[in-house]
């Protein structure tokens, strides 16, 4: 079996054009990892940032993009019993996820859900592990709280919206067209909110607040979703596309007794991304294997193509998730 295997790596910071095919040594496992053959990786945003050279990998991971990938077990480190080699599982990734094979920690592998494809599957873990950390871990949702989740018909917003209305929320959801939209009312969002024509902070002053809001935008959005908060509201943020620097009045956020706070997922410990993946286990996958809830697809590339990928999710039509298919 050759040592060596394709991948895609980020031959400079810069636009999609950087990333380009290469052929790299296949990984070994360390301690407590598994080696995956990957079947597909998924496209999310902080790959095209770690592309750009704003999001630098952590010391000991993989500089090559991908932090999300479905494939079959094929080699196990040392202390490993919960997996088996064949097993197939989809996995959060420390990155590496574009290519034909990526070390992982065994422990943040998940099972296929019944019935799920690999394609499907390997949208799972970077959302998935981020909507669960943010907003029932660290947002505390709880049953009959209005939550506002922003880029509903994205990677995450999608899962965000079926989530929360899973658990009982009353969900409210902006994007950028009707479509958009209709797709979110369509996943379970009570209240689809067309930004360019409709300002989410009366929508959300008119309903009476609300008790929590999930921001990935930031911006001029901060003040904005602060004046969007019920009191004793928590605002999540977990990414920034307009920026994140911004004024603030924080008298607003003492005399409504606000909480402000918010992650990344990548830089955080093993053991904090397996507690997610255990509540995840129990609480979200049996959802997953009935059909209760599903990842919302967009669409497919070739390994290769990983540049054109880039392109199309930084242009911003696409609704739910985008993979590339490696095996």
């Amino acid at each position: 079996m050759s040592q060596m295997m394709s991948a895609v790596e980020i031959t400079q910071a810069g636009g999609p054009e950087v990333l380009q095919l290469t052929s790299r040594p296949r990984p070994s496992p360390r301690p407590g990892e598994v080696i995956l053959r990957v079947a597909w990786a998924g496209v999310n945003r902080p790959d095209a940032l770690q592309r750009a050279g704003l999001y630098a990998p952590p010391p000991t991971a993989s500089d090559l993009p991908g932090l999300e990938a479905s494939g079959e077990v094929v080699d196990l480190g040392e202390g490993v019993s919960n997996l088996a080699v064949g097993d197939k599982v989809c996995a959060l990734l420390p990155g590496g996820g574009y290519a034909e094979y990526v070390a992982t920690p065994a422990a943040h592998c998940l099972p296929i859900p019944d019935g799920m494809a690999m394609r499907e599957a390997a949208c799972l873990p970077e959302t998935f592990f981020t909507v669960w950390s943010n907003v029932f871990q660290r947002g505390a949702l709880q049953a009959g709280e209005r939550f506002l989740v922003h880029g509903g018909s994205s990677g995450i917003g999608t899962t965000a919206i079926q989530l929360a209305k899973a658990f009982g929320a009353r969900v409210f959801a902006t994007a950028g067209s009707d479509e958009k939209c209709r797709v979110c009312a369509e996943l379970g969002a009570d209240l689809a909110i067309n930004y360019r024509e409709q300002d989410f902070v009366e929508v959300l002053k008119a309903e009476g607040g609300a008790n929590l809001i999930l921001d990935m935008v930031g911006g001029d959005y901060l003040p904005r979703n602060v004046k969007s908060l019920a009191n004793d509201g928590r605002l999540v943020q977990i990414a920034f596309l307009q920026g994140p620097k911004v004024e603030l009045n924080f008298a607003q956020v003492m005399m409504r007794r606000l909480t402000i706070t918010g992650s990344t997922l990548r830089p955080q410990s093993d053991l904090a991304k397996v507690q997610i993946a255990d509540a995840l286990r129990t609480q979200v996958w049996p959802m997953l294997s009935t059909g209760r809830i599903k990842p919302v697809m967009d669409s497919e590339y070739p390994l290769a193509e990983a540049g054109a990928a880039h392109a199309h999710m930084e242009e911003g039509s696409h609704i739910g998730k985008i993979v590339l298919k490696v095996g």
